[in-house]
């Protein structure tokens, strides 16, 4: 069951310049919800703008247009310092790359105690007893503290990361693909892991993946992002079981099944022609020029989110609309 909205998205775009007056359209138009205590999925292919949206939320990158708000706030364009300082201390970030994400130049103790010392949440005497328990929170141990990342495998590293992020007691964790550059046994702990942290610290996620069987475990919503703009969004289940844009259908068509037999078995429906280029795009529907559905009118006009299912399953598609 939902219950209020943390993060919301209306009409959100990012436009990187480029030469000769044109424009890099990296997200575009893009209205979505994050409730509290949820994990909402964010899925695409590379480069469709899923990381950018995530490093907007957390004011990495400022928005061209449109409207974002945190808990009730509008925090759209530059902020202030002091209101980026109070801000930044809620919103944390789990990167992709363990291996680049940490100073190899600092201790784990300095690593995970670097937000906290800078906003003065931990004194000096509680210090290292706070370090050692998000260590061994995370399945570490307290010895690690006075190490150096190279000393450390992929999932200990992202372990690191997570307690760095956690230690800050945010409202809302980004997670950018957490999981992609590890080990799938290592996955499974990590993915465990966050969960449990999740309830312990009634923490809300934003979970960017490109794998949709494993958001369909983790995520309680699914939403599927193309060329930078969302095509789809709905419960997990409903968006992996019962999709209805072109787009996401061949997405979980994609998707391997765990039964060797099956899979060898099945066949699968390729995606046929060009991919639109996000530079100054045409109007009209984005998968246009790919979908085998196509009809003259998404060639012209861009299609709006709209009610497909029972519930809140919504889909951008021409095609749908009765």
């Amino acid at each position: 069951m939902l219950t209020s909205k943390l993060v919301e998205i209306e009409n959100l775009s990012k436009h990187f310049r480029l030469a000769r007056g044109k424009y890099l359209h990296a997200v575009d138009k893009v209205s979505l919800d994050i409730f509290e205590g949820e994990t909402l999925g964010l899925v695409g292919e590379s480069g469709c703008g899923k990381s950018t949206l995530g490093r907007m939320i957390i004011k990495l990158y400022t928005e061209t247009e449109g409207t974002l708000r945190f808990a009730g706030e509008n925090i759209s364009g530059s902020m202030r310092s002091s209101r980026r300082r109070e801000f930044s201390r809620k919103v944390q970030m789990i990167f992709q790359d363990p291996y680049s994400s940490l100073n190899p130049r600092m201790t784990v103790k300095d690593i995970i105690a670097e937000g906290p010392d800078a906003y003065g949440l931990w004194t000096g005497k509680e210090r290292d007893k706070k370090v050692s328990f998000w260590l061994e929170r995370v399945g570490l141990h307290a010895s690690h503290a006075s190490r150096y990342p190279h000393e450390f495998s992929g999932g200990q590293r992202q372990r690191i990361g997570i307690a760095r992020a956690l230690a800050m007691e945010p409202k809302l964790v980004i997670c950018d693909e957490p999981i992609s550059a590890l080990d799938v046994s290592v996955q499974a702990q990590v993915i465990n892991l966050l969960r449990d942290l999740q309830v312990e610290q009634k923490l809300t996620y934003l979970f960017i993946a490109h794998d949709l069987s494993m958001v369909r475990v983790v995520c309680d919503r699914m939403a599927v992002m193309y060329l930078g703009q969302i095509v789809e969004v709905g419960s997990a289940e409903d968006v992996y079981d019962k999709p209805q844009h072109p787009y996401t259908q061949a997405l979980v068509q994609a998707n391997p099944i765990p039964d060797p037999a099956v899979e060898k078995a099945r066949t699968r429906r390729l995606i046929d022609g060009e991919i639109s280029s996000p530079v100054n795009p045409q109007p009209g529907c984005r998968f246009a020029p790919r979908c085998p559905h196509v009809m003259d009118k998404c060639r012209s006009v861009s299609p709006l989110l709209h009610e497909v299912a029972p519930g809140l399953q919504r889909a951008a598609c021409h095609l749908l609309v009765h």
